[in-house]
Protein backbone atom coordinates (compact mmCIF):
# COMPACT_ATOMS: atom_id res chain seq x y z
CA UNK A 1 0.00 0.00 0.00
CA UNK A 2 1.09 3.28 -0.74
CA UNK A 3 2.40 6.35 2.53
CA UNK A 4 0.44 8.53 3.16
CA UNK A 5 2.01 12.03 2.96
CA UNK A 6 1.72 15.21 4.46
CA UNK A 7 0.11 17.87 2.13
CA UNK A 8 -0.37 21.52 2.03
CA UNK A 9 -3.13 22.38 -0.66
CA UNK A 10 -1.97 26.06 -0.16
CA UNK A 11 1.63 25.66 -0.30
CA UNK A 12 2.63 27.97 -3.37
CA UNK A 13 5.30 25.87 -4.22
CA UNK A 14 2.31 23.08 -5.48
CA UNK A 15 0.44 25.72 -7.53
CA UNK A 16 3.40 26.48 -9.21
CA UNK A 17 4.22 22.94 -10.04
CA UNK A 18 0.98 22.08 -10.92
CA UNK A 19 1.21 24.83 -13.64
CA UNK A 20 3.96 22.70 -15.26
CA UNK A 21 1.84 19.76 -15.53
CA UNK A 22 -0.19 18.81 -18.49
CA UNK A 23 -3.32 19.77 -19.01
CA UNK A 24 -3.15 22.36 -16.32
CA UNK A 25 -1.21 24.54 -17.87
CA UNK A 26 -4.00 26.79 -19.10
CA UNK A 27 -5.75 27.06 -15.47
CA UNK A 28 -5.30 30.37 -13.72
CA UNK A 29 -3.96 30.33 -10.45
CA UNK A 30 -7.19 30.53 -8.89
CA UNK A 31 -7.93 27.55 -10.60
CA UNK A 32 -5.21 25.20 -9.69
CA UNK A 33 -5.89 26.58 -6.46
CA UNK A 34 -9.14 24.76 -6.18
CA UNK A 35 -7.79 21.62 -8.17
CA UNK A 36 -5.20 21.66 -5.65
CA UNK A 37 -8.17 21.08 -2.61
CA UNK A 38 -9.58 18.04 -3.71
CA UNK A 39 -5.64 16.29 -4.28
CA UNK A 40 -3.74 13.84 -1.61
CA UNK A 41 0.36 13.05 -1.78
CA UNK A 42 1.50 9.31 -1.33
CA UNK A 43 4.63 7.59 -1.69
CA UNK A 44 5.39 4.30 -3.73
CA UNK A 45 8.41 2.05 -3.32
CA UNK A 46 10.44 0.46 -6.02
CA UNK A 47 8.73 -2.09 -7.42
CA UNK A 48 5.19 -1.02 -5.92
CA UNK A 49 1.81 -1.32 -8.04
CA UNK A 50 0.31 1.42 -8.80
CA UNK A 51 -2.75 0.45 -10.63
CA UNK A 52 -3.01 -2.59 -12.40
CA UNK A 53 -4.16 -3.50 -16.30
CA UNK A 54 -8.08 -4.46 -16.88
CA UNK A 55 -8.61 -2.09 -12.87
CA UNK A 56 -11.37 -0.17 -12.72
CA UNK A 57 -10.42 3.46 -11.15
CA UNK A 58 -10.78 7.13 -11.02
CA UNK A 59 -7.14 8.70 -9.68
CA UNK A 60 -4.50 10.20 -11.75
CA UNK A 61 -1.37 10.40 -10.65
CA UNK A 62 0.73 13.38 -10.98
CA UNK A 63 4.83 12.97 -10.40
CA UNK A 64 6.57 14.71 -8.03
CA UNK A 65 9.86 12.55 -7.78
CA UNK A 66 10.93 9.25 -8.82
CA UNK A 67 9.68 7.38 -11.76
CA UNK A 68 6.55 5.37 -13.08
CA UNK A 69 7.06 2.38 -15.89
CA UNK A 70 3.97 1.72 -17.98
CA UNK A 71 3.60 -1.92 -18.94
CA UNK A 72 0.88 -3.85 -21.64
CA UNK A 73 0.96 -7.34 -21.77
CA UNK A 74 3.81 -7.21 -19.18
CA UNK A 75 5.98 -5.08 -21.62
CA UNK A 76 6.94 -1.96 -20.63
CA UNK A 77 5.57 0.62 -23.22
CA UNK A 78 7.09 3.91 -21.51
CA UNK A 79 8.05 5.29 -18.40
CA UNK A 80 6.21 8.44 -16.14
CA UNK A 81 9.12 10.75 -14.85
CA UNK A 82 8.89 14.35 -12.37
CA UNK A 83 6.38 16.96 -14.04
CA UNK A 84 4.04 14.09 -15.80
CA UNK A 85 1.01 12.88 -15.12
CA UNK A 86 0.38 8.87 -14.97
CA UNK A 87 -3.26 7.17 -15.53
CA UNK A 88 -4.86 10.27 -17.93
CA UNK A 89 -7.69 8.06 -18.93
CA UNK A 90 -9.30 7.45 -15.45
CA UNK A 91 -9.94 11.66 -15.95
CA UNK A 92 -12.41 10.98 -18.40
CA UNK A 93 -14.06 7.75 -18.88
CA UNK A 94 -15.01 4.81 -16.86
CA UNK A 95 -12.96 2.04 -18.92
CA UNK A 96 -10.57 -0.46 -17.16
CA UNK A 97 -6.97 0.35 -17.03
CA UNK A 98 -5.07 -0.39 -20.13
CA UNK A 99 -1.99 -1.17 -18.52
CA UNK A 100 0.10 -1.37 -15.31
CA UNK A 101 1.70 1.74 -13.15
CA UNK A 102 4.63 0.23 -11.55
CA UNK A 103 7.20 2.28 -9.31
CA UNK A 104 11.11 1.92 -10.59
CA UNK A 105 12.77 4.33 -8.50
CA UNK A 106 11.25 6.04 -4.72
CA UNK A 107 8.15 7.80 -6.14
CA UNK A 108 5.87 10.69 -4.81
CA UNK A 109 3.16 11.70 -6.17
CA UNK A 110 -0.07 14.03 -5.89
CA UNK A 111 -3.45 12.21 -6.57
CA UNK A 112 -6.27 13.66 -8.09
CA UNK A 113 -9.37 11.45 -8.69
CA UNK A 114 -12.10 12.33 -11.39
CA UNK A 115 -15.31 11.71 -8.73
CA UNK A 116 -14.18 14.47 -6.44
CA UNK A 117 -13.88 16.97 -9.65
CA UNK A 118 -17.25 15.84 -10.84
CA UNK A 119 -19.21 16.75 -7.40
CA UNK A 120 -20.50 19.85 -8.03
CA UNK A 121 -20.36 20.47 -4.48
CA UNK A 122 -16.66 20.03 -4.46
CA UNK A 123 -15.52 21.64 -7.33
CA UNK A 124 -16.57 23.97 -10.08
CA UNK A 125 -18.01 22.30 -13.11
CA UNK A 126 -16.67 24.95 -15.22
CA UNK A 127 -13.34 24.59 -14.16
CA UNK A 128 -14.02 20.51 -14.78
CA UNK A 129 -14.86 21.41 -17.80
CA UNK A 130 -11.74 23.20 -19.12
CA UNK A 131 -10.01 20.28 -17.77
CA UNK A 132 -11.79 17.74 -19.57
CA UNK A 133 -10.61 19.29 -22.71
CA UNK A 134 -7.32 19.50 -22.13
CA UNK A 135 -7.79 15.64 -21.24
CA UNK A 136 -9.47 14.74 -24.50
CA UNK A 137 -6.62 17.08 -26.49
CA UNK A 138 -4.16 15.26 -25.03
CA UNK A 139 -5.66 11.50 -25.03
CA UNK A 140 -5.91 12.31 -28.95
CA UNK A 141 -2.63 13.09 -29.83
CA UNK A 142 -0.58 10.58 -30.62
CA UNK A 143 2.82 12.75 -31.40
CA UNK A 144 2.69 13.35 -27.57
CA UNK A 145 2.63 9.32 -26.88
CA UNK A 146 5.51 9.33 -29.85
CA UNK A 147 7.96 11.61 -27.80
CA UNK A 148 7.17 9.97 -24.72
CA UNK A 149 7.53 6.39 -25.87
CA UNK A 150 11.45 7.90 -27.58
CA UNK A 151 12.69 9.30 -24.31
CA UNK A 152 14.11 6.20 -22.96
CA UNK A 153 15.13 4.23 -25.45
CA UNK A 154 16.48 0.86 -24.01
CA UNK A 155 17.77 -1.22 -26.85
CA UNK A 156 18.90 0.68 -29.81
CA UNK A 157 20.04 -1.41 -33.14
CA UNK A 158 22.20 1.29 -35.46
CA UNK A 159 23.13 -0.26 -38.95
CA UNK A 160 25.30 1.29 -41.49
CA UNK A 161 27.53 0.59 -44.46
CA UNK A 162 26.58 -1.45 -47.92
CA UNK A 163 23.68 -3.49 -47.98
CA UNK A 164 23.49 -7.10 -47.69
CA UNK A 165 21.23 -10.09 -47.40
CA UNK A 166 20.61 -10.33 -43.43
CA UNK A 167 20.18 -7.11 -42.23
CA UNK A 168 16.36 -7.46 -42.01
CA UNK A 169 16.73 -10.86 -40.59
CA UNK A 170 18.76 -10.51 -37.94
CA UNK A 171 16.94 -7.51 -36.64
CA UNK A 172 13.52 -9.57 -36.78
CA UNK A 173 15.25 -12.14 -34.86
CA UNK A 174 16.91 -9.44 -31.86
CA UNK A 175 13.75 -7.88 -31.34
CA UNK A 176 11.75 -11.32 -30.62
CA UNK A 177 14.58 -12.43 -28.27
CA UNK A 178 15.01 -9.06 -26.72
CA UNK A 179 11.04 -8.90 -26.41
CA UNK A 180 10.79 -12.10 -24.90
CA UNK A 181 13.35 -11.07 -22.04
CA UNK A 182 10.64 -7.91 -21.83
CA UNK A 183 13.96 -5.48 -23.08
CA UNK A 184 11.99 -2.57 -25.49
CA UNK A 185 14.01 -2.54 -28.58
CA UNK A 186 14.12 0.61 -31.29
CA UNK A 187 16.04 1.25 -34.02
CA UNK A 188 17.77 4.18 -35.68
CA UNK A 189 16.00 4.91 -39.27
CA UNK A 190 19.59 5.99 -41.16
CA UNK A 191 22.03 4.49 -39.38
CA UNK A 192 24.64 6.72 -37.90
CA UNK A 193 23.36 9.94 -39.44
CA UNK A 194 19.99 9.07 -37.04
CA UNK A 195 22.26 8.80 -33.71
CA UNK A 196 23.99 12.12 -34.58
CA UNK A 197 20.65 14.00 -35.64
CA UNK A 198 18.83 12.56 -32.72
CA UNK A 199 15.60 13.83 -33.35
CA UNK A 200 12.21 11.54 -32.62
CA UNK A 201 11.39 11.04 -36.22
CA UNK A 202 14.96 9.78 -36.51
CA UNK A 203 14.15 6.42 -34.65
CA UNK A 204 11.55 3.60 -34.70
CA UNK A 205 10.09 0.90 -32.21
CA UNK A 206 10.30 -2.52 -33.21
CA UNK A 207 7.70 -4.86 -32.02
CA UNK A 208 7.54 -8.66 -32.17
CA UNK A 209 4.50 -9.72 -30.70
CA UNK A 210 0.94 -8.83 -32.60
CA UNK A 211 -0.86 -8.41 -28.96
CA UNK A 212 1.39 -5.58 -27.81
CA UNK A 213 1.92 -4.38 -31.24
CA UNK A 214 -2.28 -4.11 -31.96
CA UNK A 215 -1.67 -1.98 -28.23
CA UNK A 216 1.07 0.25 -30.16
CA UNK A 217 0.44 0.34 -33.26
CA UNK A 218 -1.51 3.86 -33.33
CA UNK A 219 1.41 5.52 -32.58
CA UNK A 220 3.95 6.81 -34.87
CA UNK A 221 7.23 5.04 -35.72
CA UNK A 222 5.86 1.71 -34.63
CA UNK A 223 6.99 -0.93 -36.83
CA UNK A 224 5.94 -5.12 -36.94
CA UNK A 225 9.17 -6.76 -36.60
CA UNK A 226 7.92 -10.48 -37.56
CA UNK A 227 7.63 -9.52 -41.57
CA UNK A 228 11.81 -8.44 -41.68
CA UNK A 229 12.78 -12.51 -41.11
CA UNK A 230 12.53 -13.03 -44.87
CA UNK A 231 12.74 -9.68 -46.20
CA UNK A 232 15.23 -8.32 -48.95
CA UNK A 233 17.55 -5.67 -48.25
CA UNK A 234 18.06 -3.61 -45.17
CA UNK A 235 15.38 -1.16 -44.15
CA UNK A 236 17.11 1.33 -41.12
CA UNK A 237 20.18 1.81 -42.59
CA UNK A 238 22.26 4.28 -44.53
CA UNK A 239 25.17 4.21 -47.41
CA UNK A 240 28.38 4.67 -45.50
CA UNK A 241 28.76 7.87 -43.36
CA UNK A 242 32.22 9.07 -43.99
CA UNK A 243 31.18 12.17 -41.70
CA UNK A 244 31.27 9.45 -38.62
CA UNK A 245 35.00 9.41 -38.76
CA UNK A 246 35.45 13.01 -37.01
CA UNK A 247 35.59 13.55 -33.25
CA UNK A 248 32.92 16.05 -33.15
CA UNK A 249 30.09 13.67 -34.97
CA UNK A 250 31.31 10.92 -32.89
CA UNK A 251 30.14 13.03 -29.43
CA UNK A 252 27.03 14.73 -31.03
CA UNK A 253 26.11 10.63 -31.51
CA UNK A 254 27.18 9.79 -27.81
CA UNK A 255 25.22 12.69 -26.35
CA UNK A 256 21.86 11.35 -28.67
CA UNK A 257 22.64 7.66 -26.67
CA UNK A 258 23.02 9.39 -23.61
CA UNK A 259 20.02 11.73 -23.37
CA UNK A 260 17.86 9.16 -24.67
CA UNK A 261 19.03 6.70 -21.67
CA UNK A 262 20.20 3.96 -24.17
CA UNK A 263 20.95 1.15 -21.96
CA UNK A 264 22.25 -1.31 -24.55
CA UNK A 265 23.46 -0.02 -27.99
CA UNK A 266 23.98 -2.70 -31.17
CA UNK A 267 25.92 -2.42 -34.28
CA UNK A 268 25.05 -4.15 -37.10
CA UNK A 269 27.37 -4.46 -40.60
CA UNK A 270 30.86 -4.85 -41.51
CA UNK A 271 34.04 -3.30 -40.92
CA UNK A 272 33.28 -0.30 -40.97
CA UNK A 273 30.15 -0.07 -38.72
CA UNK A 274 32.37 -1.95 -36.59
CA UNK A 275 34.82 0.73 -36.59
CA UNK A 276 31.97 3.34 -35.53
CA UNK A 277 30.65 0.91 -32.97
CA UNK A 278 33.72 -0.10 -31.33
CA UNK A 279 34.77 3.92 -30.81
CA UNK A 280 31.41 4.28 -29.56
CA UNK A 281 31.75 1.95 -27.25
CA UNK A 282 35.24 3.55 -25.76
CA UNK A 283 33.44 7.10 -25.51
CA UNK A 284 30.24 5.88 -23.42
CA UNK A 285 30.30 4.89 -20.00
CA UNK A 286 30.68 1.36 -18.71
CA UNK A 287 26.64 1.29 -17.88
CA UNK A 288 26.16 0.83 -21.62
CA UNK A 289 26.35 -2.54 -22.86
CA UNK A 290 27.76 -1.99 -26.43
CA UNK A 291 27.61 -5.38 -28.86
CA UNK A 292 28.56 -5.36 -32.21
CA UNK A 293 26.94 -8.11 -35.31
CA UNK A 294 28.52 -8.92 -38.71
CA UNK A 295 26.17 -9.06 -41.68
CA UNK A 296 28.72 -8.83 -44.76
CA UNK A 297 29.08 -10.52 -48.13
CA UNK A 298 32.47 -10.68 -48.37
CA UNK A 299 32.67 -12.01 -44.79
CA UNK A 300 34.91 -9.13 -43.71
CA UNK A 301 35.27 -9.76 -40.35
CA UNK A 302 37.67 -12.91 -39.33
CA UNK A 303 36.88 -15.59 -36.96
CA UNK A 304 33.26 -16.14 -37.55
CA UNK A 305 30.80 -16.77 -40.27
CA UNK A 306 29.22 -13.14 -41.29
CA UNK A 307 25.49 -13.55 -41.93
CA UNK A 308 25.20 -12.43 -45.61
CA UNK A 309 28.12 -14.66 -47.18
CA UNK A 310 25.99 -17.65 -47.98
CA UNK A 311 23.75 -15.93 -50.02
CA UNK A 312 26.21 -13.98 -51.46
CA UNK A 313 28.11 -16.42 -52.34
CA UNK A 314 25.27 -18.47 -53.68
CA UNK A 315 23.99 -15.65 -55.67
CA UNK A 316 27.54 -14.34 -57.31
CA UNK A 317 27.94 -18.50 -58.24
CA UNK A 318 25.05 -18.36 -60.34
CA UNK A 319 25.96 -15.37 -61.68
CA UNK A 320 28.81 -16.69 -62.74
CA UNK A 321 27.66 -20.35 -64.51
CA UNK A 322 25.15 -17.26 -66.65
CA UNK A 323 28.51 -15.74 -67.90
CA UNK A 324 30.01 -19.24 -68.31
CA UNK A 325 26.89 -20.26 -70.62
CA UNK A 326 27.43 -17.32 -72.81
CA UNK A 327 30.85 -18.00 -72.92
CA UNK A 328 30.54 -21.07 -74.01
CA UNK A 329 27.90 -20.24 -76.75
CA UNK A 330 29.72 -17.05 -77.97
CA UNK A 331 33.35 -18.02 -77.57
CA UNK A 332 33.91 -14.95 -75.22
CA UNK A 333 36.03 -14.61 -72.47
CA UNK A 334 34.73 -12.82 -69.25
CA UNK A 335 36.30 -10.57 -66.47
CA UNK A 336 34.41 -10.36 -63.86
CA UNK A 337 34.78 -8.01 -60.94
CA UNK A 338 33.14 -9.09 -57.91
CA UNK A 339 32.91 -7.97 -53.79
CA UNK A 340 36.24 -8.32 -51.92
CA UNK A 341 38.07 -5.42 -50.69
CA UNK A 342 40.67 -7.22 -48.97
CA UNK A 343 40.85 -10.89 -48.82
CA UNK A 344 38.01 -11.75 -51.41
CA UNK A 345 35.85 -14.19 -49.91
CA UNK A 346 33.04 -13.31 -52.06
CA UNK A 347 34.88 -13.67 -55.68
CA UNK A 348 36.76 -16.64 -54.33
CA UNK A 349 34.04 -19.03 -52.97
CA UNK A 350 31.46 -17.85 -56.17
CA UNK A 351 34.26 -18.82 -58.27
CA UNK A 352 34.95 -21.84 -56.89
CA UNK A 353 31.29 -22.84 -56.44
CA UNK A 354 30.30 -22.02 -59.93
CA UNK A 355 33.87 -23.97 -61.54
CA UNK A 356 34.93 -20.42 -62.68
CA UNK A 357 38.31 -20.50 -64.74
CA UNK A 358 40.66 -18.23 -62.30
CA UNK A 359 40.50 -16.38 -59.22
CA UNK A 360 42.58 -13.01 -58.61
CA UNK A 361 42.09 -11.89 -55.72
CA UNK A 362 43.47 -8.67 -53.52
CA UNK A 363 46.25 -10.57 -52.45
CA UNK A 364 46.72 -12.39 -56.09
CA UNK A 365 50.15 -12.51 -57.84
CA UNK A 366 49.79 -13.82 -61.29
CA UNK A 367 52.61 -12.93 -64.04
CA UNK A 368 50.35 -11.65 -66.59
CA UNK A 369 52.31 -12.91 -69.22
CA UNK A 370 51.46 -16.66 -68.26
CA UNK A 371 47.74 -15.72 -67.61
CA UNK A 372 48.04 -14.26 -71.59
CA UNK A 373 49.76 -17.26 -72.76
CA UNK A 374 47.25 -19.90 -70.86
CA UNK A 375 44.07 -17.97 -73.04
CA UNK A 376 45.76 -17.99 -76.09
CA UNK A 377 44.38 -21.06 -77.70
CA UNK A 378 41.16 -21.15 -75.51
CA UNK A 379 37.43 -20.61 -76.92
CA UNK A 380 35.85 -19.82 -73.34
CA UNK A 381 36.72 -18.27 -70.43
CA UNK A 382 35.41 -16.36 -66.98
CA UNK A 383 37.82 -15.16 -64.87
CA UNK A 384 36.72 -13.36 -61.33
CA UNK A 385 37.94 -10.27 -60.34
CA UNK A 386 38.01 -9.02 -56.65
CA UNK A 387 37.36 -5.50 -56.65
CA UNK A 388 40.32 -4.87 -54.31
CA UNK A 389 42.81 -6.17 -56.34
CA UNK A 390 45.85 -3.68 -56.61
CA UNK A 391 43.08 -1.19 -55.05
CA UNK A 392 46.36 1.34 -53.70
CA UNK A 393 47.88 0.80 -56.94
CA UNK A 394 45.12 1.95 -58.62
CA UNK A 395 44.62 4.86 -56.31
CA UNK A 396 48.17 5.63 -56.68
CA UNK A 397 47.36 6.06 -60.50
CA UNK A 398 44.57 8.04 -60.36
CA UNK A 399 43.27 5.05 -62.74
CA UNK A 400 39.46 5.05 -63.46
CA UNK A 401 39.46 1.52 -64.42
CA UNK A 402 37.67 -0.83 -61.51
CA UNK A 403 39.66 -4.32 -60.98
CA UNK A 404 38.35 -6.34 -63.64
CA UNK A 405 39.13 -3.93 -66.70
CA UNK A 406 42.94 -3.13 -64.59
CA UNK A 407 43.67 -6.68 -65.12
CA UNK A 408 42.55 -6.78 -68.55
CA UNK A 409 44.98 -3.77 -69.88
CA UNK A 410 47.78 -6.01 -67.45
CA UNK A 411 47.17 -8.82 -69.76
CA UNK A 412 47.08 -6.73 -72.71
CA UNK A 413 50.27 -4.84 -71.83
CA UNK A 414 51.65 -8.15 -71.61
CA UNK A 415 50.84 -9.36 -75.20
CA UNK A 416 47.44 -11.04 -74.67
CA UNK A 417 46.18 -12.42 -77.94
CA UNK A 418 42.87 -14.49 -78.45
CA UNK A 419 40.10 -15.53 -80.68
CA UNK A 420 38.02 -14.76 -77.68
CA UNK A 421 36.06 -11.40 -77.37
CA UNK A 422 37.19 -10.37 -74.45
CA UNK A 423 34.48 -8.69 -72.26
CA UNK A 424 34.72 -6.68 -68.82
CA UNK A 425 31.99 -6.58 -66.19
CA UNK A 426 31.66 -4.75 -63.32
CA UNK A 427 30.66 -4.75 -59.81
CA UNK A 428 27.21 -6.16 -60.29
CA UNK A 429 25.32 -4.17 -56.85
CA UNK A 430 22.20 -6.46 -57.68
CA UNK A 431 23.87 -9.24 -55.18
CA UNK A 432 23.31 -6.69 -52.29
CA UNK A 433 19.05 -7.01 -52.71
CA UNK A 434 19.38 -10.93 -52.66
CA UNK A 435 16.89 -12.78 -50.49
CA UNK A 436 18.54 -14.25 -47.58
CA UNK A 437 18.73 -17.68 -47.97
CA UNK A 438 18.11 -20.39 -44.97
CA UNK A 439 21.74 -20.47 -44.25
CA UNK A 440 22.06 -16.75 -43.59
CA UNK A 441 18.13 -16.48 -41.91
CA UNK A 442 19.65 -19.55 -39.84
CA UNK A 443 22.87 -17.77 -38.94
CA UNK A 444 20.84 -14.42 -38.08
CA UNK A 445 19.00 -16.21 -35.86
CA UNK A 446 21.77 -18.30 -34.07
CA UNK A 447 23.33 -14.97 -34.06
CA UNK A 448 20.32 -12.95 -32.36
CA UNK A 449 20.32 -15.73 -29.90
CA UNK A 450 23.57 -15.50 -28.55
CA UNK A 451 23.59 -11.66 -28.19
CA UNK A 452 20.24 -12.09 -26.13
CA UNK A 453 22.33 -14.74 -23.49
CA UNK A 454 25.00 -11.84 -23.91
CA UNK A 455 22.92 -8.62 -22.88
CA UNK A 456 21.39 -11.14 -20.12
CA UNK A 457 24.56 -11.96 -18.58
CA UNK A 458 25.56 -7.96 -18.38
CA UNK A 459 28.53 -8.94 -20.90
CA UNK A 460 29.66 -5.92 -23.06
CA UNK A 461 31.95 -4.95 -25.86
CA UNK A 462 31.82 -8.61 -27.40
CA UNK A 463 30.35 -9.90 -30.75
CA UNK A 464 28.54 -13.17 -30.96
CA UNK A 465 30.10 -15.33 -33.53
CA UNK A 466 29.76 -18.70 -34.95
CA UNK A 467 31.96 -21.40 -36.91
CA UNK A 468 29.88 -24.12 -37.76
CA UNK A 469 28.18 -25.90 -34.75
CA UNK A 470 30.44 -23.90 -32.06
CA UNK A 471 28.54 -20.82 -31.12
CA UNK A 472 30.53 -17.98 -28.68
CA UNK A 473 31.80 -14.54 -28.01
CA UNK A 474 34.52 -12.21 -29.60
CA UNK A 475 35.50 -9.26 -27.59
CA UNK A 476 35.84 -5.93 -29.51
CA UNK A 477 39.83 -5.81 -28.88
CA UNK A 478 40.46 -9.53 -30.43
CA UNK A 479 38.01 -8.79 -33.52
CA UNK A 480 40.15 -8.62 -36.98
CA UNK A 481 38.77 -7.16 -40.07
CA UNK A 482 41.46 -8.49 -42.59
CA UNK A 483 39.37 -10.41 -44.47
CA UNK A 484 41.63 -13.90 -44.85
CA UNK A 485 41.20 -15.93 -47.11
CA UNK A 486 42.81 -19.81 -47.27
CA UNK A 487 45.54 -19.88 -49.67
CA UNK A 488 44.82 -23.25 -50.69
CA UNK A 489 41.39 -22.78 -51.39
CA UNK A 490 43.01 -19.73 -53.95
CA UNK A 491 45.10 -22.29 -55.54
CA UNK A 492 41.88 -24.64 -56.20
CA UNK A 493 39.87 -21.77 -57.86
CA UNK A 494 43.20 -21.62 -60.76
CA UNK A 495 41.96 -23.65 -63.46
CA UNK A 496 44.12 -22.29 -65.92
CA UNK A 497 47.61 -23.58 -64.07
CA UNK A 498 49.19 -20.02 -64.53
Amino acid sequence: MPEQLNYDFKDGQVIEFLHRVEPFTRLTTDELAALAKLMTRCKFEVGETVFSEGDHSSEAFIIETGKLSFEKLSHVVRYFAAGEMCGKSAMINEQPRSGTARAVEPTTALVINRKAMEDEACFPPRIYGKICMEFARLMTNASSEEEAMYREMDVLLVQDGGCAPGYNPVTAFITEYLEHDKRRVFVCNEGFISLVKGRTEDFRRLVYGMALYQQLERIPGVIFSPPLREARGADFRTERYKEFMKREIQEKAVKTILERKVKVLIGIGGNGTFAGVNTLSKMLPKEVQVFFIPVTIDSDVYGTECIGQHTGVEIGAEKIRCYMADARTHHRCYIIELMGAAGGYHALHSCLGAGAHLAVLPSSVYEPKRVAEALKHRNSTVIVVAEGYKSEERKQKASPLNAAEYFYEELKAAGLQTQQRVICEGFSRDIRGAKPNNMDITLAQRMARKLSELVRIGQSRVMPAVLAEKEYAIFFDDIRTDNSVDSGLAHLANRLGV
